[in-house]
């Protein structure tokens, strides 16, 4: 259940990031304002749509994109046994980040300024396997099924003096 609520939760995210210059303004300025505080908004590093930025950079989206994908994945396909070991885990993040680092070194070095397009592509397989990995670790709650803790035999009173 809590990863079916993820899933809402990421696909609710993805398409109001992506339909927000059609939201009202008072909606569009609450998306535009949380997306300030995770990316740094440059608009020719942003996708346009309807003659309007996004709220968040192409790289951001294709993170969320991403992760979103994941997310729907492991919905579709449920456990990933590769994902449950924190080591293999930590190294499926290392590879799928290698494709987003790249980059952005390269930008910042100044060797190459990579489309939209490209940025957001990058970030995919680094979101993808995020939220393989998170939604993985949501599966495993089960509250429902916590076991109340032992009552405790009542302490005698103390002796009186």
């Amino acid at each position: 259940m809590w990863v079916l609520l993820l899933g809402v939760a990421a696909t609710a995210w993805v398409a109001l990031l992506v339909v927000a210059p059609y939201l009202p303004a008072y909606a569009g300025a609450v998306l535009y304002g949380t997306g300030s505080l995770v990316c740094h908004q440059i608009s020719e590093r942003s996708f346009h749509v309807a003659g309007s930025q996004l709220p968040v950079c192409a790289r951001c989206l294709g993170l969320y994109a991403g992760a979103w994908l994941g997310v729907i994945g492991r919905l579709w396909w449920g456990r990933v046994p590769a994902l449950d070991s924190s080591r293999t885990a930590r190294a499926a993040a290392v590879l799928a980040a290698v494709p987003t680092a790249v980059t952005w070194t390269f930008e910042v070095v100044g060797v190459w300024n990579p489309s939209n397009a490209t940025r957001a592509i990058a970030g995919l397989p680094l979101g993808a396997v995020v939220g393989l990995v998170v939604a993985g670790a949501v599966a495993t709650l089960h509250y429902d099924e916590c076991v109340p803790p032992r009552p405790t035999a009542p302490r005698p009173p103390p002796p009186s003096i």
